[in-house]
């Protein structure tokens, strides 16, 4: 049976062939990795370890691995081992690691309300003890995958949100826990450089979509994707206005790796999609997929019928609405990268990886 990742994951590897020859016979360790980032990070390693021969390893740290094993199961049969533990005191693998990437963070906005302290030392705690784990390891790199959310609230009249804006999260508000955690949690990461020769490396992650991401979340672009699944109203809480921008999962990856392994030391890369899109045009977005005959079901509307798209309120006139879109003006210069995947078609391959992954768990049922 092919891989149903098979085509994005060729995409990824094309991409980034000529940087993973410094991966060749390396371990290098993951944490987060039952997460959305963090199933990307290890189906892109597998699938280029398993073409170029790299004779790589991945040692992966999770509470519950078997939920990857769950989510993934082809993935026991690559070069990637689990350990258990928690990411603020875990036990250090033994031997070294030539490269680390920190991905483990709970972005739950139920947890930032319900306990913001937890959420703040669960980030500081937890890169403060994988810096002292990339020192002890003799790591060569360390990427760090931080959050637009360090910018704080984006002034509406600022289309795109730049590396140097020198905004921030309010530090009297409890919700800024997890903006001032990942905000803070950079810091550790340039403070380490100087007391070690590993390079840390900073990606500030804005919206995704794509195969893996929840749909019971708080992504807006999850739950429109869940109602059209479900065969119900795509449903907007709010009054549609606010403007977000998403980027699909293979250039997600593309950029991680390509920051990893190219990213210069101590920098921040903002990485994210610069097309923006207002929450009710998303919605209506979704919506009109019901009108191609791929992705049309039993749905009573699916012949060539549209969708029904609700909003819960009505817009304040005179009311700019909250933006929530990076420039990747340092990424295009540096790197030289760029969005390959349109958002209508990152929206249409998340809704076929969906179907197979629903139709493979009744198989196995």
């Amino acid at each position: 049976m092919s891989h149903p990742l098979a085509a994005d994951l060729d995409e990824v590897l094309e991409a980034t062939r000529d940087y993973w020859e410094e991966l060749r016979g390396q371990r290098i360790f993951i944490t987060g990795a039952t997460g959305f980032f963090g199933c990307w990070l290890l189906e892109t390693f597998a699938w280029a370890n398993r073409r170029l021969n790299l004779h790589a390893a991945a040692t992966i740290l999770s509470r519950n691995p078997e939920q990857l094993w769950h989510k993934a199961p082809h993935l026991k049969l690559e070069s990637v081992e689990a350990v258990r533990g928690d990411v603020r005191n875990f036990a250090y693998p033994s031997g070294t690691f030539s490269h680390i990437i920190h991905a483990a963070a709970e972005s739950s906005t139920d947890l930032n309300s319900r306990a913001p302290q937890l959420m703040f030392d669960t980030i500081i705690d937890g890169t403060r003890r994988c810096l002292d784990f990339a020192a002890h390891a003799h790591s060569r790199k360390f990427l760090f995958i931080s959050s637009g959310a360090i910018y704080g609230k984006q002034p509406p009249d600022l289309s795109h949100i730049p590396e140097d804006f020198a905004g921030g999260p309010d530090p009297l508000d409890p919700a800024s826990a997890y903006a001032e955690g990942k905000r803070s949690a950079e810091l550790l990461c340039v403070l380490a450089a100087r007391e070690s020769s590993f390079e840390p490396k900073i990606a500030r992650c804005f919206a995704f979509v794509g195969p893996y991401m929840k749909l019971d979340a708080h992504f807006a672009v999850g739950n429109f994707i869940r109602d059209y699944l479900e065969e119900r109203a795509i449903r907007v809480q709010g009054d549609g206005t606010a403007v977000r921008s998403y980027m699909y999962a293979s250039d997600l990856m593309i950029w991680l790796w390509t920051i990893l392994f190219r990213g210069e030391r101590c920098r921040a890369y903002n990485v994210g999609s610069e097309e923006s899109i207002s929450i009710a045009t998303l919605a209506r977005e979704v919506a009109g997929i019901a009108r191609d005959k791929r992705f049309t079901s039993t749905r009573p509307d699916s012949a060539g019928g549209v969708i029904p798209v609700e909003i819960a309120r009505k817009p304040v006139p005179g009311t700019l609405p909250p933006r929530y879109v990076p420039s990747t003006a340092r990424a295009r210069k540096d790197l030289g990268l760029t969005c390959s995947v349109q958002l209508r078609d990152a929206i249409e391959r998340t809704i076929v990886w969906n179907r197979i992954a629903c139709t493979q768990e009744l198989l196995e049922k």
